[in-house]
């Protein structure tokens, strides 16, 4: 496949797109939306059967970036390590349902950490509702794909990496 330029991303290239995790951009294409012609990155997830369309005039607004550079993980683990700035307070799950869900939809990396990390700390204060396993499962998930791949190492091993992390 030749590697063709699409604004920011090329064919063929990782990037990550929030709450879906990381794809590959298969290409563009041009789709008409009343009346008017948009073009749209089409991206292939992972690990899924799930392609999406972004429309490429608006990617960097919905948060469509490219793979966390390798230099930036320790600032991941960081976050994970670091239990002085998780406030357990006594929001009731739907909301702390909606403030985590709200992190993970922004595509930032460290804000994914930060929901693992304080939703990992806090099912051992209480139990988390069936949302809340299911969410630290995708933040789970979403880090190890994104990290195995920026630091080319497999994702059993960045698994490991976190549940030790997490166990401090």
């Amino acid at each position: 496949m030749s590697k063709i330029v699409i604004d920011n991303f090329k064919t063929g290239e990782l990037a990550v797109y929030p709450a879906h995790g990381v794809g590959m951009i298969m290409g563009v294409e041009t789709r008409e939306v009343s009346g008017v012609n948009k073009n749209f990155y089409i991206i292939k997830i992972l690990d899924t059967e799930a392609t999406i369309m972004v429309p490429t005039d608006t990617a960097a607004a919905v948060g469509l970036r490219k793979i966390v550079k390798k230099s930036l993980v320790p600032k991941v683990y960081e976050i994970l390590k670091d239990r002085s700035e998780v406030c357990l307070d006594n929001q009731t799950w739907n909301r702390r349902y909606r403030d985590y869900t709200d992190k993970i939809k922004s595509g930032c990396v460290m804000e994914v950490a930060r929901v693992l990390r304080d939703l990992y700390i806090l099912k051992y204060d209480k139990e988390l509702s069936f949302g809340e396993r299911r969410m630290l499962d995708t933040a789970k998930n979403l880090l190890v794909k994104e990290i195995s791949i920026a630091r080319k190492v497999k994702e059993e091993k960045v698994e490991e990496e976190l549940f030790r992390l997490m166990q401090r």
